[in-house]
């Protein structure tokens, strides 16, 4: 038998074994029941008030009822042969093979209409084989039970179109109308945005949109729905979007959205119900807060044209994450920055050195030198840090001041006294995730950690040392309204109260003139901005500028600095100083002022701060200091 013979015979067997598989595979499908093809994309988003902030429509309208105009526009730029092919468009999928198999990476798909359709099944987002496996299997099953129309019907219901789900509720949405009356204009523009919907959507992008919108003109014209005189008619009229004046359209609200699913994928929930979809998910965002994070982060940052900030706005006494933005603007934008980003935290670290302090005998008088030093290790090793601006108390400064003032020589010395180990203990207790190591830069924050790890650990010191996981969703019910998920909080007491107490008093004095010294307080241009009490800690390196402040009602995190890691200035830090003020006393102006209860073992003490002792009426500069009774100066 010849080699060719062979080829043929084989070739011949392949070919029928494709074709029985192909009809058993038809068979199987057409004798299963059918899909429930309203409930896909069925994921809703509710915040704290249980209004839905994402989430796809009920409303379904007709096929019939949308502009032939939308519906050209959608065949021509998605699947120009979804009339004539059975769910999959095989020879695109060979073409789009050959074009990724020759540019060594994915740039090109072929999914068609159906398998698009299909995904939003789905709830768990990974492109694994066997996700493809069941893609293919259910488009196999959809295409055996439905007419080509029923299909593409519940497609254009169900699709995303820029955070607006649904032909209907984005027509309206954009342009103020019915989908069956979108011109050729409007409806070839909103065929643009699934392709990328953060990236096309023409509110935030228009310009991103109209280079879309005539792309896919052009391929109108190229599959004859429409003449080329019809196509520069439509690129040349003027589009009027409504949605921009709708106060509610948020730039950053799928970051938080992100987070959440961030959540949802850690949270163990059958795989099946999942699939289902139709799911319901209840969070703790607080929208009027995330509208006030995202008007105070354009106030403060629009004129920082690449300046990137990440933000996160806790309840200490629930863990429950109010708001959060990743960037800027998630449509130019979607790296979230909140809790993906690992960036130098700097001097926010050292409230956790200073509680391990305090657990060591540290009272806020405690004193160290504070002038420029090199500090000399094993093998000759040396480290000289600087303190801001290089200013130096040249003597001895005491523990309040210190933190006050942000004096890093202090910190050092502090850190090598307790011992390097003290911190990374104590950082590991409050939950902070990320890995740290034992050296002696870490009590300056050289390390990288996520936002997201530091607010774990704020939120123990706003909580008067308990620690509560911050977390985003309440509970998840399926589509019959059955609670399928509840979050249980779990607290755990971590940190002593008394002495959290008096790191909170000390902290609490980072706007106050009675620590002028040889520095200023790192958050005297705050004095203006805010009326209520905090606990404040500002930390800053070359490229990274960060405050967290909080009180019994709110922690807020903020970092600002530049994707890459070009140097910041002053005024670019106090954007991240601005933008956390004019938010918590936003969030607080109908709240009384309030602050922690003073445990029975604390006592409180007229200090002169600059030498820690009892005030005295020579005393220029005086301050309440809380010490443990009987550590107090007498």
């Amino acid at each position: 038998m010849n080699i060719t013979k062979t080829i043929k015979i084989f070739g011949f067997i392949i070919a029928f074994g494709c074709i029985l598989a192909y009809l058993v595979l038809h068979l199987i499908a057409f004798f299963m029941p059918s899909l429930d093809i309203k409930s896909v994309n069925g994921i809703y988003y509710y915040d704290s008030n249980n209004n839905l902030f994402n989430g796809s429509t009920k409303e379904w309208i007709k096929l019939n009822d949308i502009s032939k105009n939308l519906i050209n526009a959608t065949i021509a730029s998605e699947d120009k042969n979804f009339y004539n092919h059975d769910g999959f468009d095989y020879p695109r999928i060979i073409k789009a093979f050959w074009t990724n198999l020759k540019s060594g990476k994915t740039v090109s798909g072929a999914s068609t209409i159906s398998q698009q359709y299909v995904k939003n099944l789905y709830l768990n987002f990974d492109k694994t084989f066997t996700r493809k496996i069941k893609e293919a299997w259910l488009t196999i099953r959809l295409e055996s039970h439905y007419e080509k129309d029923e299909i593409l019907e519940g497609y254009l219901n169900t699709i995303n179109y820029g955070n607006v789900f649904g032909i209907e509720n984005a027509s309206k949405f954009y342009f103020g109308k019915s989908a069956k009356n979108l011109t050729l204009a409007e409806a070839s523009l909103l065929a643009g945005i699934p392709k990328w919907p953060t990236k096309f959507e023409p509110i935030n992008n228009f310009d991103n949109a109209k280079s879309r919108q005539e792309e896919i003109l052009r391929m109108m014209v190229k599959n004859k729905y429409i003449t080329t005189e019809e196509m520069n008619d439509a690129l040349n009229e003027e589009l009027t979007l409504i949605g921009s004046e709708n106060e509610n359209v948020l730039k950053t609200i799928m970051y938080y959205q992100d987070a959440v699913n961030d959540e949802l994928s850690k949270i163990k929930i059958s795989k099946s119900i999942l699939e289902s979809g139709n799911l319901k998910i209840y969070t703790n965002l607080n929208f009027e807060l995330q509208k006030t994070l995202e008007n105070n982060i354009k106030k403060n940052l629009s004129k920082l044209d690449d300046l990137q900030i990440a933000s996160i706005i806790v309840e200490p006494s629930t863990g429950k994450v109010l708001a959060l933005t990743g960037g800027k603007n998630y449509y130019e934008s979607e790296y979230n920055r909140a809790i993906d980003a690992k960036r130098s935290v700097g001097s926010t670290i050292k409230p956790f050195l200073y509680y391990e302090a305090l657990n060591s005998g540290f009272t806020p008088s405690t004193t160290f030198t504070s002038e420029r030093t090199t500090f000399v290790f094993s093998e000759n090793q040396t480290y000289t840090p600087k303190n801001y601006a290089n200013l130096y108390a040249e003597g001895d400064i005491t523990l309040a001041s210190a933190i006050v003032l942000s004096d890093n020589i202090y910190a050092i010395k502090t850190h090598l006294f307790l011992g390097e180990e003290k911190l990374v203990n104590i950082a590991k207790k409050l939950n902070i995730s990320d890995s740290l190591t034992k050296i002696p830069s870490l009590a300056l924050g050289s390390e990288e950690i996520s936002l997201l790890s530091m607010i774990r650990g704020y939120q123990v010191l706003a909580n008067e040392g308990v620690k509560i996981e911050p977390y985003f969703i309440t509970k998840i019910e399926d589509k019959d309204g059955k609670i399928i998920y509840e979050h249980k909080t779990k607290k755990e007491k971590i940190l002593e109260t008394d002495k959290t107490y008096i790191l909170n008093s000390m902290l609490s004095n980072c706007t106050s003139p009675a620590f002028i010294s040889y520095s200023y307080p790192t958050c005297t241009s705050l004095i203006p901005k805010i009326t209520k009490k905090y606990a404040i800690k500002t930390g800053s390196t070359t490229k990274d500028s960060l405050i967290f402040g909080y009180n019994k009602d709110i922690l807020m995190g903020v970092w600002v600095g530049y994707d890459d890691n070009k140097k910041t200035s002053s005024k670019e830090g106090q954007a991240s100083k601005y933008t956390w003020a004019e938010t918590v006393e936003n969030y607080l102006k109908d709240k009384e002022n309030t602050w922690y209860k003073q445990p029975t073992n604390v006592v409180g003490v007229l200090i002169d701060t600059k030498t820690g002792k009892l005030a005295t009426n020579e005393s220029n500069k005086k301050s309440v200091l809380y010490y443990l009774k009987g550590t107090e100066p007498k």
